[in-house]
């Protein structure tokens, strides 16, 4: 019971939007540029996603879903070596990584206890709270039981992050909400295509 080997993602497809976002001329105020960043990052989450929809179907058990995960995981998580023309988008890079590292834990979280009654609201709050006492492995958690709670069908409040400042959470925030989108509607999204 296991996927053909880069069904979920590929080292080449994580390297096509590197290039992608190296090649250009990123401006956080551009509608354009925003669009491709958030682009880069669905493209991760829906492959997550359709991890984690395989594992309900049963496509995949438990540890290979999990074993999938990781190799996604270790794709995406590497640390980047770019040169310091491209400290832009490097920075960037590491906030769309920021964001899925919850995703990441939500998804893990799910499949190995699918049975969550969490209150997302509730998480968002304790991890906001938590940052603020700088127990960020504790926030984490929270936000992953959040995002494993809208894996299961829960839903992310919409004004959920509003009142948080930039940091961590906000970033793991914007991946919870990559990931319901993902969770709703899995479509792949193409380097070339954004």
């Amino acid at each position: 019971m296991s996927a053909p080997e880069g069904e979920y993602y590929t080292e080449e497809r994580w390297q096509n939007w590197i290039d992608r976002l190296t090649s250009e001329e990123i401006d956080l105020e551009d509608e354009e540029s925003g669009r491709l960043l958030q682009n880069f990052q669905d493209d991760t989450v829906i492959a997550i996603a359709k991890i984690v929809s395989d594992y309900d179907d049963e496509i995949l058990d438990e540890e290979t879903a999990l074993s999938e995960l990781t190799d996604v995981r270790e794709i995406v998580l590497t640390d980047l070596e770019l040169d310091e023309e491209n400290e832009n988008t490097l920075m960037l890079v590491n906030a769309v990584q920021t964001a899925l590292v919850c995703v990441f834990y939500a998804a893990e979280e799910y499949v190995v206890d699918t049975d969550t009654e969490t209150d997302v609201e509730q998480c968002i709050h304790a991890a906001r709270d938590a940052e603020a006492q700088e127990e960020f492995e504790t926030a984490l958690g929270y936000c992953a039981q959040a995002g494993a709670a809208i894996i299961a069908g829960k839903e992310l409040p919409a004004d959920a992050g509003e009142e948080i400042e930039y940091g961590p959470v906000a970033d793991w925030i914007t991946g919870l909400r990559s990931l319901q989108g993902a969770m709703a509607d899995p479509e792949v999204v193409e380097p070339e295509d954004s």
